[in-house]
């Protein structure tokens, strides 16, 4: 066996990317030439984790990451590692204990995703950015001295936040010409630095490859996209693709947590919390020009929202 970075949640948002890009840079690095990428998914036989096992140094492996030891990872000559966690009222509990088994393990250095920076403070309303906080917390002190990490910290992503303008346009495509409300969670002026999973794994993959760890220990990266968007802008690009005008649009419209809520049989208020979590961005305070610089110098976001609603009408 080789050395190994694990990536955990290879099928999800941010970490398919983050095994694409290894995977390329890989073939260029002296230092990591040699290395095994271990892509973590919980289903093998999916189409995702098909796809990424064809790729050169990736073996994908089905395993529930909760249950990961540091037994486990000795066993799989894991020495880096990259985590995207759920973001459900376990996840504390669930990402510190794998957190822990790398520390016990030996784990050189490991990379997280958090979320928008903005709202990653102790007193935050919003259950979720909480534990993002209490990670970090967890992460900075004395006792996690031996574990370099760093943690990104993105904006709220592309697919988010065109949900409800692609289906619209996409139900004006197949013949229907009442359209529903447009809910969009951003407002409508406010410029919001939304982001693609996409650019943020290539920057998770690049700093997986840093052959100084030292240098990333401790540090968290913000991450938006390239430009800012607004609510009003989305509006523009529906009724370009539909020809004509909206009359039905909800800004700051957080009502799919309504849904989020009925789904649950318990906990019901700490997701009913989720509907504070954007109070920030309507604030102003996670624009495109709050991207930390390192991001700008290493691996620069680059899909536009172009990019993204081209992809979203085309899914």
């Amino acid at each position: 066996m080789a050395p190994t970075i694990l990536i955990v949640g290879a099928t999800g948002n941010t970490g398919q990317e983050t095994v694409r890009s290894l995977s390329k840079l890989l073939d260029s690095s002296k230092t990591f030439s040699g290395y095994r990428l271990l892509a973590q998914t919980r289903s093998a036989a999916g189409a995702a984790a098909q796809k990424l096992a064809k790729l050169p140094h990736v073996q994908v492996v089905e395993y529930a990451w909760p249950d990961i030891t540091k037994d486990w990872l000795r066993d799989q000559e894991v020495v880096r590692a990259f985590i995207a966690s759920h973001n459900q009222p376990s996840q504390f509990a669930e990402e510190s204990s794998f957190l822990v088994a790398c520390l016990k393990a030996r784990v050189k250095y490991v990379v997280r995703i958090s979320t928008t920076a903005a709202n990653v403070f102790p007193s935050n309303e919003a259950y979720y950015p909480r534990s993002h906080w209490a990670i970090e917390a967890l992460l900075g002190s004395p006792e996690f001295d031996a574990l370099h990490w760093s943690s990104l910290q993105p904006n709220v992503f592309f697919s988010f936040v065109l949900g409800s303008a692609a289906e619209i346009v996409k139900a004006h495509r197949g013949g229907h010409d009442k359209h529903d409300t447009l809910r969009l969670i951003l407002d409508e002026n406010t410029p919001t630095g939304v982001v693609h999973p996409d650019d943020v794994g290539n920057f998770a993959a690049h700093l997986l490859l840093q052959d100084d760890t030292a240098a990333l220990n401790k540090r968290k990266y913000v991450l938006n996209g390239p430009q800012d968007v607004t609510g009003a802008q989305i509006v523009r690009l529906v009724e370009e693709a539909i020809g004509a005008q909206l009359e039905d649009v909800s800004f700051k419209d957080v009502s799919f947590v309504d849904g989020m809520v009925a789904q649950v049989e318990e906990g019901k208020g700490l997701i009913r919390s989720i509907r504070y979590a954007p109070e920030t961005t309507w604030e102003g305070k996670a624009s495109a020009s709050t991207t930390s610089k390192e991001v700008l110098e290493l691996a620069p976001p680059t899909r536009t929202i172009d990019d993204a609603w081209k992809e979203a009408l085309e899914s």
